[in-house]
C-alpha cells in the first residue's frame, strides 16, 4: 500500500511541477511580449502552441490524480504533456538552427506578429508600416542561448518530469 501512495504522490507532484513549469515558462515568453516590448517572430509564436494545448492537459492530469480517477488517465494525460514538451524542444532546436543559419526559416518568418493597432483608422496604413521581426535574428541572447535555446532546455525538464510522472505504477 505504501508503494502505490508514494507513486499517486509522485504522480500528482509530477503533474503539478510540469503544470507550473509550463505556465512560468509561456508566462515568461507573454510577459518579454507585453511587458518587455519584444515582438515574437512566426517561430517564437509557434514555439508557444505546445504550452497552449498541454495547460488544459495538466490542469486536467492534476485533477484526476487529486480526484483518484482510474492512474491509466493521470498516466495518459501526463504522456501527452511529455510528447508535447518534446514537439516544442523540436520546434525551439529548429528555431535555434535558424537563429544561427543552420537552415532557412520558414516564408512566415517574414510576416509574423504585427503590433496592436489602437487606431481602427489607421490600420491599414499600419499594416504596410510594421514589419514583423525576422526569425533569423535573436531578440536576446542570456548565457549564449537565445529564447529559442532557452525553450529547448524548458521543454527537455518538462518532457521529463512529466515522463516520470507517467512511469510511476501503482503496486
Amino acid at each position: 500500500m505504501a508503494n502505490a501512495t508514494t507513486a499517486d504522490n509522485s504522480r500528482t507532484l509530477a503533474a503539478l511541477a510540469v503544470t507550473a513549469g509550463m505556465i512560468l515558462t509561456v508566462g515568461s515568453a507573454l510577459g518579454f511580449q507585453h511587458i518587455g516590448g519584444y515582438t515574437p517572430c512566426a517561430l517564437c509564436l509557434l514555439q508557444r502552441d505546445p504550452y497552449y494545448y498541454a495547460i488544459p492537459l495538466g490542469i486536467l492530469a492534476i485533477a484526476t490524480s487529486i480526484f483518484k480517477l482510474p492512474v491509466q488517465i493521470t498516466r495518459l494525460l501526463l504522456a501527452l504533456i511529455g510528447v508535447a514538451m518534446l514537439i516544442g524542444a523540436g520546434l525551439g532546436v529548429y528555431h535555434a538552427g535558424v537563429e544561427w543559419g543552420f537552415w532557412e526559416g520558414p516564408i512566415t518568418c517574414a510576416t509574423g506578429a504585427p503590433s496592436i493597432t489602437t487606431n481602427a483608422g489607421d490600420l491599414l496604413g499600419n499594416l504596410n508600416a510594421i514589419k514583423a521581426p525576422s526569425c533569423n535574428d535573436a531578440a536576446l541572447r542570456v548565457l549564449g542561448l537565445s529564447f529559442a535555446g532557452w525553450n529547448v532546455i524548458a521543454s527537455i525538464a518538462l518532457a521529463a518530469i512529466a515522463f516520470f510522472g507517467a512511469s510511476r505504477k501503482s503496486r
